[in-house]
């Protein structure tokens, strides 16, 4: 039963890192927004590559608004993925030890 625990832990882990990842690639995104980048650049069409598949589909459930609060709810998401199912994964992990 170790191996399977190890396996949820390493995987717990790299979830956690993951979801990290995606919560600064839209926290940049949203603050290089303010300031009307270049959409030419390599860093900003990157930024909007990365995030846009999670942006848009919480953007169309939204109504039409003035302001975009579509990174608010994936700061959201992504905040009770972190504390819901990466915890989750560790504490069925180290009961199974």
């Amino acid at each position: 039963m170790f191996i399977l625990s190890n396996f949820l832990i390493s995987l717990a882990k790299i979830l956690d890192v993951i979801l990290t990842a995606v919560y600064w690639l839209i926290l940049i995104r949203a603050l290089i927004s303010w300031v009307s980048p270049d959409p030419f650049n390599p860093i900003v069409q990157f930024l909007y590559r990365a995030t846009e598949p999670i942006l848009e589909p919480i953007r169309r459930f939204l109504p039409a608004m003035a302001v975009d609060i579509s990174p608010i709810i994936a700061f959201l998401v992504i905040i009770f993925l972190k504390s819901f199912l990466v915890q989750t994964l560790m504490d069925i992990s180290f009961r199974m030890r």
